[in-house]
């Protein structure tokens, strides 16, 4: 027997609390598709050789969350891509951000550098006093096991600040 497609049984139709009622597809949904696809090309990318490629991804994964999360993209000696951890969730104006777990995650990770990365849910990038002191803590703490920071970039509506660029790091 022949089993006809449906909606409900097409392997990309909406889960009904991702759809509206409408279009069958929401917002949400959309954007999560598109964060998997990023993600897939970023890590498939292998090595972090464009910073466009890691601002597009990072502006999705980072950009849609509605309280500060601070995480890092793990790399080898040669910047290639090993992981991305998000590694501690905030609130609408901070998160704490332990350098302890820091280096312990980038040790069980092997890596040999990192790209620091979190978001300001308020929508502007720029790196604030805070971001800077913890920026170069975590530079310092993470240098006694040596690995380094290659940047640290801060994720705004529309926008993304590096400190790398900025010659801060």
């Amino acid at each position: 027997m022949n089993k006809t497609n449906t909606p409900d049984t097409l392997p990309f139709y909406p889960p009904a609390h991702k759809a509206d009622n409408h279009h069958g597809l929401s917002e949400a949904l959309v954007l999560d598709w598109a964060e998997v696809i990023l993600q897939e090309r970023f890590l498939r990318s292998n090595y972090l050789v464009s910073p466009d490629l890691a601002r597009s991804y990072l502006r999705v994964a980072f950009g849609k969350e509605d309280r500060e999360v601070f995480g890092m993209v793990l790399m080898d000696n040669r910047h290639g891509v090993l992981d991305i951890a998000k590694l501690f969730y905030g609130t609408i104006d901070g998160a704490s951000v332990h350098p302890r777990e820091v280096v312990k995650t980038a040790l069980s990770h092997n890596a040999a550098a990192v790209l620091l990365v979190h978001n300001h849910p308020s929508g502007n990038p720029e790196p604030s006093t805070a971001d800077r002191r913890l920026t170069e803590r975590l530079k310092e703490a993470l240098q006694l096991v040596d690995v380094r920071v290659v940047d640290h970039m801060v994720i705004g509506s529309d926008e993304v600040v590096s400190f790398a660029e900025r010659g801060l790091i």
